[in-house]
């Protein structure tokens, strides 16, 4: 029966945390669209300081959208493990990704492409291999479970660590090192999805019908997701606001991504009931989210497609064989003469240097 319970609460984790990902993604599609229809009207922009958006009905579809993502987040750690949840969240920067290329005519080019393809069967792997049990199902299993030294030991650290990169590093480097306001809320990150997942817990126990609220570990969550929250919001707003946003994203996921997982391992040892296989299959599927979220966003501004791939690969049997182009080659595309004549005359410079001829110079 309990067997039969847990497969039941891990079917729905799953899919509130993909209903998540198809809010949050379609939620800045609908942000943007709002904010385009501001500018072709003439109105002052949101970076230029102006809050006409709020008069923007699409404005406000994307705000509930966001809105209904993240409580769908929020009611999936009650349901699954974080192993499963976090990782997840790399599809809602696919879903952007493809709805861009739909309303925003935002071209997806072969790298972005495959990058989505990547993601959706890293996230299938990791679905497959995750831990379908979880042990803690009452708020008095997760006070046990914070209170493990190993947890208080890693809890700890995450904090010191933080205090040194926000009191002494990030004043001195934080406006040059992309990692520096990246790790201060990726590790602290880890944290507050502790702190969600406690909550839900309380949540459905609330309408179990036990008097959750009096518990003073509700409290405590509460008042340490708000910090932890507030934090990360303010360093990844310092992150965007230096950095590009196609780095930001991809190194926040992965560190993000990382520190959850390994605080998961910590606090509720979900890796201790998978077999090697499970385990092997989950960081397969998480490394493979990685590669696609990077391709996604790395070469998101390289014109290459399909059509693009035949004439490089010709161009690179022709260097590779030493040959010079023919004169119908050449001239027989006008488009491509110019490049051809450049391939012909590099070809040649780079024969006469092999055979010493000076001439060439």
């Amino acid at each position: 029966m309990s067997q039969t319970r847990g497969r039941y609460d891990f079917c729905i984790g799953l899919v509130l945390a993909m209903s998540s990902s198809i809010f949050i993604g379609g939620s800045f599609i609908l942000k943007k669209k709002g904010l385009l229809r501001l500018a072709r009207k003439g109105s002052m922009r949101a970076g230029q300081g102006g809050h006409a958006y709020l008069k923007e009905w699409l404005w406000w579809a994307g705000l509930l959208s966001m809105g209904a993502g993240e409580v769908a987040n929020f009611a999936a750690y009650a349901f699954a493990p974080a192993t499963l949840v976090t990782p997840l969240g790399a599809l809602s920067v696919l879903v952007s990704a493809i709805l861009s290329s739909f309303f925003l005519n935002e071209k997806l080019n072969l790298h972005g492409k495959i990058g989505c393809l990547l993601s959706i069967l890293g996230s299938t792997v990791m679905v497959i291999h995750a831990p379908q049990e979880e042990e803690v199902e009452t708020l008095n299993e997760m006070s046990h479970k914070l209170g493990d030294p190993g947890f208080v030991v890693f809890a700890t650290l995450v904090v010191i660590v933080s205090l040194i990169l926000i009191f002494v590093v990030g004043p001195r480097h934080g406006q040059t090192n992309i990692l520096v306001y990246i790790t201060i809320c990726s590790v602290i990150g880890a944290l507050s999805v502790s702190c969600v997942k406690g909550l839900g817990i309380t949540i459905k126990e609330f309408f179990a019908g036990k008097p959750v609220l009096k518990h003073p570990l509700f409290w405590i969550l509460l008042l340490s997701l708000i910090v932890c929250v507030s934090t990360q919001i303010n360093y990844l707003n310092r992150a965007l606001d230096i950095f590009n946003t196609s780095i930001v994203t991809p190194i926040y996921y992965v560190i993000f991504t990382t520190s959850v997982l390994t605080c998961s391992a910590i606090l509720f040892k979900e890796w201790q009931h998978m077999a090697a296989d499970d385990i092997i299959g989950t960081f397969s599927g998480f490394l493979t989210i990685i590669v696609g979220i990077f391709l996604l966003h790395a070469f998101k501004d390289v014109n290459f497609t399909l059509a693009n791939l035949p004439l490089s690969l010709r161009k690179d049997d022709r260097a590779a064989n030493g040959t010079l182009l023919s004169t119908y080659d050449c001239f027989n595309h006008d488009e491509e003469s110019s490049a051809c004549l450049g391939e012909i005359q590099s070809t040649e410079s780079l024969s006469a240097r092999r055979n010493g001829n000076l001439s060439a110079f």
